[in-house]
Formats: structure tokens, C-alpha cells, sequence
């Protein structure tokens, strides 16, 4: 048996990016450990699980406002990502793979939300 949301490629790679963004944070400065890294950490699982979320919701409505949810933690993790860049930790190679990622997130989720 599966969910309808483990059918969804949005979700998949969502997860996939979550789990790059925890690798990211793992490797953050202590100092940020408790600001950065945690905000870092529950933004990027907020996508996925907002995600699952809406896509077990009924009406069309409840599904995009989850949606609308998991658009606004990509933007989040976007924002704390420019942060991590600006602060050096983390590589232009890398800042550019994940930003492509947020990119393509935001708009697979875009579609959703207008279907």
C-alpha cells in the first residue's frame, strides 16, 4: 500500500532536498546550532510534510492551502540559504544545486496549487 503523496514527484524530491539541507546543517558552525541549523532543519521539513499533508486532504481548497504552506518554507530555506552563502559555508557549487532545487520545487507546487 502506498499514499497518494509517495506517488508525487514534488514530494520525492522534496525529500530528497530535506535530506541535503539536514547534511548542510550537520555541517554548519556550532555557533549556529540553535538559530540557523534548527530553522534550516524545520523549514526544510516543512516542504515534504505539508506536502503529504495536503495531498490527504478532500477538497481542492484544503490541498492548495498546504501547498501554499510548503511554497513558503522552499522561499524560507531560500532566504536561510542566502544567509549560510553570505557567512561562507557553504559552496557557490552547492548554493546553485540547491537553489535549482528550491526553484523547481516552487514551481511543481505552483502547478499544484493552480490545478
Amino acid at each position: 500500500m502506498t499514499f497518494k503523496f509517495e506517488k508525487l514527484d514534488v514530494w520525492k524530491r522534496s525529500i530528497e532536498f530535506a535530506d541535503e539541507i539536514f547534511g548542510l546543517a550537520d555541517d554548519l558552525p556550532q555557533t549556529y546550532r540553535f538559530s540557523l541549523t534548527d530553522q534550516l532543519r524545520r523549514a526544510s521539513l516543512s516542504i515534504p510534510t505539508n506536502i503529504a499533508e495536503g495531498s490527504g486532504r478532500d477538497g481542492a481548497k484544503e490541498r492548495a492551502y498546504f501547498y501554499k504552506i510548503a511554497k513558503g518554507s522552499v522561499y524560507e530555506v531560500v532566504s536561510l540559504l542566502v544567509i549560510v552563502g553570505k557567512r561562507g559555508h557553504i559552496t557557490r557549487e552547492k548554493y546553485r544545486f540547491l537553489y535549482k532545487e528550491t526553484d523547481e520545487i516552487a514551481s511543481i507546487l505552483s502547478a499544484l496549487i493552480n490545478k
